[in-house]
């Protein structure tokens, strides 16, 4: 998803340290008076289709994982050999608690270079599978998609995740994407390329989402009244 064009790569990273500090600050105590918008009434559909971008990355992720084999990785083109760290980073964390996944997860996603979708695909806007991100690096929704999917071969239930859009309210409404995870609690975790951090999302208080997808279904997020 693409940022302002005015940010800089520095200017990425000056945003990323601040979301961390404010994440800390602010989710550390009640002192706040805040009401994070992540308490939102949600209104569900079945129907994916209007989601073009969405629907086109999974179909195109289907064929990747089919077309190449484990030696022709680094030959074929979105068959990267980090398809293999991949594989064995899930193997990795196969059984250790959920929050523990969601951080190798978001660790693992978040070392990879962001690189707008103008610069790797001369888009305003491009959903990348899994394989492209590995292969090129990529932006915000990038990045949640490559978790997602992590989670996925995790065993993770698709209805427990969320590819979510949003305004980041600390940048004036800049249009942003981060994954969100239910845990078995029902309690909702972000996973954000923006910090390392796992961060419960009523503690996040900058974030305005819009609307949230899966693999089946996507929901529009409405403010309570």
């Amino acid at each position: 998803m693409k940022l302002d064009s005015t940010h800089s790569v520095s200017t990425f990273f000056s945003r990323m340290l601040f979301a961390c500090v404010i994440f800390a600050v602010i989710g550390s105590g009640p002192a706040f008076a805040l009401e994070s918008f992540f308490d939102m009434t949600q209104k569900r559909s079945d129907n994916v289709s209007p989601f073009p971008k969405w629907t086109g990355m999974i179909a195109r992720f289907d064929d990747q994982k089919t077309y190449a084999e484990d030696s022709e990785c680094g030959k074929v083109r979105f068959f990267p050999c980090s398809v293999r760290q991949w594989s064995t980073m899930i193997e990795s964390v196969t059984k250790l608690p959920l929050k523990e996944q969601m951080e190798q997860v978001n660790n693992w996603s978040n070392a990879h270079r962001y690189i707008e979708d103008q610069i790797n695909w001369g888009l305003e806007d491009y959903w990348e599978t899994p394989n492209e991100f590995m292969d090129i690096s990529g932006d915000c929704e990038d990045y949640a998609i490559s978790k997602y999917y992590s989670l996925r071969a995790l065993d993770v239930p698709a209805d427990r995740l969320r590819i979510i859009i949003l305004q980041d309210l600390n940048l004036g409404g800049v249009i942003h994407a981060v994954l969100g995870v239910y845990d078995e609690n029902g309690a909702l975790h972000i996973l954000d390329d923006q910090c390392q951090r796992v961060t419960p999302a009523l503690k996040i208080y900058h974030y305005r989402p819009i609307f949230g997808i899966n693999e089946n279904s996507w929901w529009a997020y409405y403010p309570r009244y």
